[in-house]
């Protein structure tokens, strides 16, 4: 059966002005003589169509985040670090947006897992002087983007949510400019800025919840380097559930009269899922690939994250989690490690298309590889995907002494995995919110727990990736489903 088709849809004018008319570029020509079309230039420098007809949200965002110069840290295409969305896919499954779109929450979500920062607000926390007052804020700065979640339908437009950064704002008339990133269907354009708040104040079906803006920026330097929070399959709704409802409740119950009686509680009623919650931020090499080809950028960033393992290991905490994780895991739960590591290294791969049901590894062994004169740690292996073979290096970070060991052929990678499972577990406890520990009795017994997870005696790389994964905790706390809180903005880490 043959399904109409459409070549772009007319814009709807009023209420809108299209970018290029003759009064559109009068708008565009006196914002920018006022300062607010500051951070135009680096939006379209990055605009992009939408692959999708539901991707306007990861489209916004992946835009935003290369207009903003955010390293993905990871492989685009051919040797290239650049967001593309289909690289967007931590927080919802790309089949899932493809098919359904992508909510408010989740695209915030998105942003921070990417490394951003984020603050979000829906119509109902603030006003529209708010709205105008931040979207003054990034149109005169290079620095922070705004993107808008709104219905089209104020703006007489086909079609019901959508996403699109607002690329600059004109004072004397009092409007955006919408980078639409469906440009198949309309160019940008300039709309009333209190037209696009009635378009934002609208309740999305979905979730119930209203829509509205989000502004996003960089951080000075990546917040986090080794680790990073999961929430693309749904079982993470079952962790945050456990550590933050169950975990107090749990303690209380239990008569507990040391610290390793209170991590042996939480630790052995832990969700077998608990793994696919926290992941280490992967680099993945082919074998023909040798360690010479690491820049320096790349070398002094995978030290870097040796030395955050160093000093995880080094806690009070990770012996510990050690003590007790050594006595319940099986070689066959590490297998399944090795396994979920790799094949989820291999999906970073340029040029590799995996599908997660249908790929196998086989780990051969540690590898030393060589940079100049430093040696780095990987697990080596073949990964099988439709037929295809792929030799493949997992560079695995791994404190100063352990790699000498490694690379003396003193290590396998059963004790490698468990190392870095290890390592996870402690960092993911030490993310946690204090209100965790609150179901302690003895009160000596509590202010000795608070003491063995307080960050303040970490060093600077340890101590900033905790902090940065408490943000995500949080935020992911915040918008778990979208049902539980409209509030979607970050505390103030210390």
């Amino acid at each position: 059966m043959a399904v109409a088709s459409f070549y772009r849809r007319v814009l709807p004018s009023p209420p809108a002005i299209e970018f290029p008319s003759p009064e559109g570029k009068r708008l565009f020509c006196e914002a920018l003589q006022n300062g607010t079309m500051e951070g135009f230039f680096k939006l379209i420098s990055h605009f992009q169509t939408q692959s999708e007809p539901a991707y306007c949200g990861l489209a916004s965002l992946s835009m935003v985040l290369n207009a903003l110069a955010i390293d993905p840290h990871r492989k685009w295409k051919g040797p290239w670090r650049w967001y593309d969305e289909s690289m967007l896919d931590c927080c919802e499954p790309l089949e899932k947006v493809k098919a359904e779109g992508i909510t408010f929450g989740k695209v915030a979500c998105l942003a921070q897992c990417a490394g951003a920062k984020v603050e979000s607000f829906r119509t109902n926390q603030c006003n529209i002087d708010d709205f105008r007052h931040n979207v003054i804020k990034c149109s005169s700065s290079e620095d922070c983007h705004l993107v808008a979640s709104y219905s089209r339908k104020p703006l007489k437009q086909t079609g019901i949510g959508h996403f699109s950064p607002i690329g600059g704002y004109h004072a004397e008339s009092d409007m955006v400019l919408i980078l639409d990133v469906a440009r198949f269907k309309y160019p940008p354009h300039w709309v009333p800025l209190a037209l696009l708040w009635e378009a934002m104040d609208t309740i999305d079906n979905a979730t119930g919840h209203r829509r509205g803006f989000m502004l996003i920026s960089g951080y000075e330097k990546a917040p986090s380097l080794l680790y990073t929070l999961n929430c693309r399959d749904e079982s993470w709704l079952s962790i945050v559930k456990y550590l933050i409802n169950d975990v107090p409740i749990l303690l209380k119950s239990e008569d507990l009269k040391s610290a390793s009686q209170v991590l042996d509680c939480v630790l052995k009623s832990l969700p077998a899922c608990a793994g696919d919650f926290i992941k280490q931020i992967l680099e993945v090499r082919r074998q023909e690939e040798d360690g010479s080809t690491l820049s320096n950028e790349e070398k002094e960033r995978h030290a870097l994250k040796g030395e955050i393992l160093k000093q995880v290991h080094e806690t009070v905490l990770f012996r510990y989690v050690t003590d007790i994780l050594s006595s319940s895991i099986t070689n066959d739960n590490l297998k399944e490690d090795i396994v979920t590591v790799c094949c989820q290294g291999t999906t970073l791969l340029p040029g590799v298309s995996v599908c997660r049901t249908r790929i196998g590894f086989k780990a051969t062994g540690v590898t030393c590889m060589k940079a100049n004169n430093d040696n780095l740690t990987a697990i080596s292996g073949i990964t099988v995907s439709g037929g295809n073979e792929q030799g493949i290096n997992i560079l695995e970070p791994v404190s100063a002494s352990v790699a000498e060991s490694t690379c003396s052929s003193t290590f396998d990678v059963p004790v490698i995995v468990q190392l870095a499972s290890n390592a996870a577990i402690t960092v993911l406890l030490l993310a946690l919110p204090a209100s965790t520990w609150s179901g302690v009795k003895d009160a000596n017994l509590l202010v000795e727990i608070q003491d063995l997870f307080s960050t303040e005696n970490f060093a600077n790389p340890l101590r900033n990736e905790i902090l940065h994964l408490r943000q995500q905790f949080y935020f992911l706390r915040r918008c778990a489903d979208e049902e539980t809180s409209d509030d979607l903005k970050f505390p103030v880490c210390p």
